[in-house]
């Protein structure tokens, strides 16, 4: 991205965005990266930047643990592999494993379904692979601490075999010299010590003519002398010829490991770099949280859809001083692609201009942007930028100079793919020939299509908005009751500069406010009252509004709330009709129960007594008459509230009614004087006579009895 001038980022602040970037960084790789933070002008750049940090911000907030925990800086290791005849330390080589360890994790992280759904974290390592046999290379010869193992190669084995037999000899007869001399008393406090590698006892100085050996050394008190005994000098020097031969063999053993990893060089080089990529992206997801860092929707054309930004770095200033940050929304599209700020000093209209400048910066640049989701922003090919006063000593030039000079660059090379902004156009002249000059400017960026946001204090600006196409008015918001700023942007109308307001509220002599009200022309203070008081009528109305959508809102919650009780009511009708239910087939449970109880004492009693007639008079009693009539009624009263008597003759094929019993079937056939009548799956012969033709009700007449 092309920008102009030179200090345009460090205007923006977006050194310090780099900076906030950098400290989230821990590996080297991603510090770099951090520091060299470039802007991009290719969409799918930008959209795979902004989607690999959003990705891992939602790992971050799903608390899924992403395995690139461990943090290295590799580069002298890597850049011995590519010395022809170098060799590794075991520590170093080690590192190497852990590097081939950590993206093997990485790889084993991205299952079917993940490499989907974090498709731009997955995209880092797409392009490359996990090589096994870089770590089975190293653990053949390397152990857990990096030592080489006993049988890296036989040689090895067996110096080492060798090495632990005479150490064991040494040390065998190492323990009798001492027992022998302890039982002297020669021996010092200390007993043994090692020096230049060889091990020694420590005896008190006056006897050490006594026993037979090398002096290698004395105390600084010299007192205790430090003697290797004749009986182990021998069995020492084959240690120490067995130790060098030891390390030869190791360093062999290490320089073939070094040329065998030399080959995946370029791989390990990969892998570092996948990690410290890693690192960046989980720095900038870091970011987005600590700013509230949102992916906005990409355009492929140039234009801004903000919705509810935030300057990221006063975002974190009022927070750790616990003030609000009020939020601001801009929309420059190609039939409103200027913006003309008027309003109060101090009342937010350069931080405005920063804050989308800011934002642009930090979307080409990979970052997540404190926005809305819902946020628009396209891609621009340049971005210009005047904020503050710009007199060059070095030229001579006056501040006005340098405006023009700045302003020249501005309209010749800006073009519909450019993002200007502008503080106080036309300022550090005369207000009627700035205010020309300004006019002017205005008009050429509007005829380039250029996209951009200006603030300034003069009347005519504010008046051109309305008429020349492509540019519009807005406003920083004024309480004029409190004299306080609101620093809140409303767009479509010009705002007042609250001149004698603010001349007010610094407790300034109210005659001297009246004079200079007086000196002004009187069309111009007009103008400005009437935009002083259209603002604050704006204001009112929108205070209405948002009393007016608290009571829809309140509405809306009353009408939820009904239907939840509502809803609750009907839960509560059919658990009673449900417990009505259970009730009755609880009471028709307790008759069959009651039922069971007599029938068998009624079996009982026909196997005791002997007039069986009389058992029987019982059973048909209890069986037939008792509860007979209730039965019979209630079977009754369902036939009739299902069912309707038409009469007329029966006829094959009709819906019938028995009338001695009440049951209801099909009449399948008749016979002189009887019928077949089919009662579900069952046929019955029954009278002719004893028949009625039915029909069945409609339900809602069923249901309304």
């Amino acid at each position: 991205m092309k920008y102009f001038p030179d200090s345009a980022l460090v205007q923006l602040e977006f050194d310090k965005v780099r900076n906030l970037l950098e400290e989230h960084c821990k590996t080297e790789l991603g510090k770099q990266m951090a520091s060299d933070l470039r802007l991009h002008t290719h969409i799918d750049y930008v959209k795979t930047a902004l989607q690999q940090a959003h990705e891992y911000k939602q790992l971050v907030l799903l608390q899924e643990h992403f395995p690139n925990d461990y943090i290295l800086n590799l580069r002298n290791e890597l850049r011995l592999l590519n010395i022809q005849g170098a060799v590794l330390a075991g520590d170093q080589v080690m590192q190497l494993r852990k590097l081939a360890e950590s993206v093997g994790s990485i790889f084993r992280f991205f299952d079917a379904d993940r490499q989907v759904t974090y498709a731009g974290l997955h995209g880092v390592v797409k392009d490359t692979h996990y090589e096994k046999k870089i770590r089975t290379l190293i653990d053949e010869v390397l152990d857990e601490n990096g030592q080489v193992r006993d049988n890296a190669t036989p040689e090895l084995a067996r110096i080492r075999m060798n090495l632990y037999r005479k150490r064991t000899e040494v040390r065998r007869s190492f323990d009798r010299i001492l027992q022998k001399l302890t039982k002297l008393g020669y021996l010092a406090d200390i007993e043994e010590a090692f020096l230049n590698g060889r091990r020694v006892v420590a005896i008190f100085a006056e006897n050490k003519r006594m026993v037979k050996g090398i002096i290698h050394g004395e105390s600084d008190t010299r007192r205790t002398a430090f003697l290797e005994p004749e009986e182990t000098i021998e069995l020492n020097n084959d240690v120490f010829s067995l130790e060098r031969e030891e390390g030869k063999e190791v360093y062999k053993i290490l320089r073939d490991l070094t040329a065998s990893l030399a080959s995946h060089s370029g791989l390990l080089e990969t892998y570092h770099t996948i990690l410290g990529t890693y690192d960046f992206i989980r720095a900038k997801a870091r970011l987005a949280l600590d700013i509230n860092g949102n992916f906005p929707m990409l355009v492929p054309y140039a234009q801004l859809h903000i919705v509810e930004a935030y300057h990221p770095l006063l975002l974190l200033y009022n927070r750790k001083n616990s003030k609000p940050t009020i939020p601001i929304s801009v929309t420059l599209d190609k039939n409103h692609h200027i913006l003309v700020i008027s309003g109060p000093n101090a009342g937010g209209k350069t931080v405005t201009l920063k804050t989308v400048g800011l934002i642009q910066l930090m979307l080409q640049a990979g970052l997540l942007v404190p926005v809305h989701p819902t946020s628009q922003i396209g891609i621009f090919r340049q971005l210009m930028i005047h904020i503050g006063d710009t007199q060059s000593l070095e030229f001579e030039l006056s501040t006005y100079s340098s405006h023009l000079k700045n302003m020249k660059y501005f309209m010749e090379e800006a073009n519909g793919k450019t993002l200007f902004f502008i503080d106080e156009l036309g300022s550090g002249s005369d207000p009627n020939l700035g205010g020309a000059f300004a006019e002017v400017i205005m008009e050429e960026l509007a005829r380039k299509h250029a996209y951009g946001i200006v603030t300034t204090h003069y009347l005519n600006l504010k008046v051109m908005a309305n008429k020349v196409k492509g540019i519009m008015n807005a406003a920083m918001g004024f309480d004029e009751q409190t004299l306080q700023p609101m620093y809140k942007l409303m767009v479509g109308k010009p705002g007042s500069s609250y001149t004698f307001a603010i001349a007010q509220r610094i407790g300034l002599q109210p005659a001297l406010i009246d004079r200079a009200r007086k000196l002004v022309d009187e069309g111009h203070f007009r103008l400005d009252k009437l935009l002083n008081k259209a603002e604050q009528d704006l204001q009112k109305v929108e205070h209405k509004e948002r009393d007016l959508q608290k009571l829809l809102r309140e509405n809306e919650r009353l009408k939820r709330e009904y239907e939840q009780l509502a809803d609750k009511e009907r839960k509560s009708q059919q658990v009673q009709l449900l417990k009505l239910q259970n009730k009755i087939r609880e009471d028709e449970i307790q008759y069959l129960k009651d039922m069971e109880r007599k029938m068998k004492q009624i079996v009982i009693e026909w196997k005791r007594t002997d007039d069986k007639q009389k058992v029987v008079k019982q059973a048909e009693a209890l069986l037939f008459k008792k509860k007979e009539k209730a039965i019979n009624d209630r079977f009754e009263k369902k036939v009739q509230d299902r069912f309707q008597e038409i009469g007329g003759t029966c006829k094959v094929g009709d819906q019938v009614k028995i009338v001695s019993n009440g049951q209801v079937g099909k009449l399948v056939e008749i016979r002189d004087k009887r019928a077949i009548v089919q009662l579900g799956k069952i046929p019955i012969n029954v009278k002719l006579n004893d028949l009625v033709v039915v029909k069945e009700k409609p339900k809602e007449k069923a249901e309304t009895k």
